[in-house]
């Protein structure tokens, strides 16, 4: 009789991360499925968290980075951006599980009976836990990349770190795969390469259970063979098993390095998969294109997190996107919302022939922000305001167009008398086919207006002209409204409302019909750009940027 272990479709990648964090797990993991789509497989991807929060919805930016926003209405890590970026994967609710998810879902059980009144315990209850969040994908893809939050050693991540040591005897050794992501830092003053930090990592990474079968070495310089070998040796892994992964240009030349490295021939060798050559042309091509811009176009993009530039991953991906669209390298000039509210406009804006305002939370910085886009609407200036940057573009045009001086958004004063942004207290939700409804007591984690919703365009638009299609999708997160109420005379005064909702209902997209490119949108079209197929709307707002910059 076939042994079950030998039915399993999906085979499991494990990548861990170790000495530091930020080392680029989240990059190498989508490198890694960008490499194995490139031979014909499937691929899926994972992120397990360790922190307490059950979705890093109310996690300020300054720690976490962006939150990443799914179809399916998923607030999640910004390495779904990633993954979603390299490979054709779609994430959701299931590719991403923080410890505060899973502790949730065990207390939940327990407190229905579910253990039928046994003491509940890290293992097995919170271990089982996670291996079955990870075992949903097994038969979905042939293989699944699960990435495992945080540094190894840290107490949060232990459950994590023992779940993942089971599920190699549960899966087999052929349908699971660990790689160890870690540091070989170089003492510039010494000249020398130092393997010790790798060495007392994976020393903890096997107190834990795990031997690392591939070992990704971060570093400045290339390893030479003799300091593989050496780690190999240390380590108890193949020497051609230790890959070097050097800082790139460009994160898109990632997937280029590790091939040249070996590492997804590696990885088919040790999980006995066969495949073609990769087909990587489509890599060398957009590398290639990124290092030869015909052109060049600097924009500046206001908010209030423009010290952290993580919190505005996606935005930023999604602008070196629609340059490439152009053949363009686009020099992003962040510029801070505060300072635009001391200072004068022109100065600091002086040089930049686009001005993107992104999404946000909160008053700190949006008159600003409202400065900014006065100064685009005026000046001509091509302008692109994104969620709290589409709201902040009504409230200009009423402030200074409609002359209603305290027009404003109901989040920045709740006594507005002209409230032309609003709390909407119920919409339809077309993909649960039902009413949402909230109000002003309602939880501030998930309760957003949240994933994708469709919208349809207006013809002879900016919008439509972008699309070139009547219907599009595009993913939300936001408490706050358009009100129809001022819709009329908005309209009137020049603001065309280029996209709705099908019922009409929510407006979706604002343009000024006497402006070379302005444009606001209630949705985030950043996550849904990728670089070998550019977002539309970043793509024309880039083109007009250009077309300011060369007519001066």
């Amino acid at each position: 009789m076939e042994n079950s272990k030998n039915t399993k479709r999906t085979k499991f990648i494990f990548v861990t991360g170790g000495v530091l964090s930020s080392l680029g797990k989240g990059l190498a993991s989508a490198a890694i499925g960008a490499l194995l789509e490139s031979r014909g497989l499937t691929v899926t991807f994972q992120k397990l968290d360790p922190y307490i929060n059950v979705d890093p919805g109310t996690m300020n930016p300054f720690q976490h980075g962006e939150v990443y926003v799914t179809d399916d209405g998923a607030e999640t890590d910004l390495d779904m951006g990633h993954y979603e970026r390299y490979t054709n994967a779609v994430m959701n609710q299931k590719n991403n599980y923080t410890s505060g998810r899973i502790y949730y879902s065990v207390i939940m059980k327990e407190r229905r009976g579910e253990y039928l009144g046994g003491t509940v315990q890290v293992i097995p209850h919170i271990t089982d836990e996670i291996k079955a969040a990870v075992l949903q994908l097994d038969g979905s893809v042939d293989v699944a990349i699960i990435e495992i939050g945080g540094t190894v050693g840290d107490i949060e991540g232990l459950p994590f770190i023992e779940a993942i040591r089971q599920l190699r005897g549960d899966l087999g050794k052929e349908y699971s795969l660990y790689i160890h992501l870690t540091l070989v830092p170089y003492i510039k003053t010494a000249g020398e390469v130092k393997t010790k930090p790798t060495q007392h990592s994976v020393r903890e990474l096997r107190a834990d259970g795990i031997q690392p079968d591939i070992l990704v070495c971060r570093t400045e310089v290339p390893l030479e063979d003799s300091l593989k070998a050496k780690i190999a040796l240390f380590c108890n892994v193949a020497p051609d098993a230790v890959i070097t992964a050097i800082d790139v240009d460009t994160i898109y030349e990632l997937p280029l390095y590790l091939h040249r490295e070996g590492l997804d021939s590696k990885i088919l060798e040790l999980l006995n998969i066969w495949t073609g050559q990769p087909n990587i042309e489509p890599w060398k091509e957009l590398v290639h294109n990124i290092k030869n811009p015909q052109t060049e176009v600097t924009i500046a993009i206001t908010g209030k997190y423009v010290d952290l530039t993580e919190s505005y991953k996606s935005l930023h991906e999604a602008l070196v996107h629609g340059g490439l669209a152009n053949h363009t390298k686009v020099d992003l000039k962040y510029i801070s919302a505060e300072d635009l509210e001391s200072k004068n406009a022109a100065s600091l804006l002086e040089g930049c022939s686009g001005i993107l305002v992104p999404g946000g939370f909160g008053k700190r910085g949006v008159e600003g922000k409202i400065k900014a886009i006065n100064f685009a609407r005026e000046n001509k200036i091509p302008f692109f305001g994104i969620c709290l940057g589409m709201q902040l573009a009504v409230v200009e045009f009423a402030r200074n167009v409609l002359k209603l001086a305290k027009a404003n958004s109901v989040e920045m004063d709740a006594t507005t008398p002209d409230p032309v942004i609003f709390l909407i207290k119920e919409w339809f939700d077309y993909r649960t086919d039902e009413l949402q409804v909230r109000d002003e007591e309602s939880d501030m984690g998930g309760t957003l207006r949240l994933g994708a919703y469709p919208c349809v365009l207006k013809k002879k638009t900016n919008s439509f002209m972008a699309y070139g299609t009547e219907e599009i999708s595009e993913r939300h997160r936001h408490r706050y409204e358009f009100n129809n109420d001022y819709r009329s005379d908005l309209e009137k005064n020049g603001l065309v409302i280029s996209g709705t909702s099908p019922d009409n209902n929510l407006v979706e997209i604002v343009e000024i019909a006497d402006h070379p490119w302005f444009l606001g949108c209630q949705f985030h079209p950043e996550f849904k750009s990728k670089p070998m197929k550019p977002h539309p709307l970043f793509r024309d707002f880039i083109s007009a940027a250009l077309k300011k910059k060369q007519e001066g």
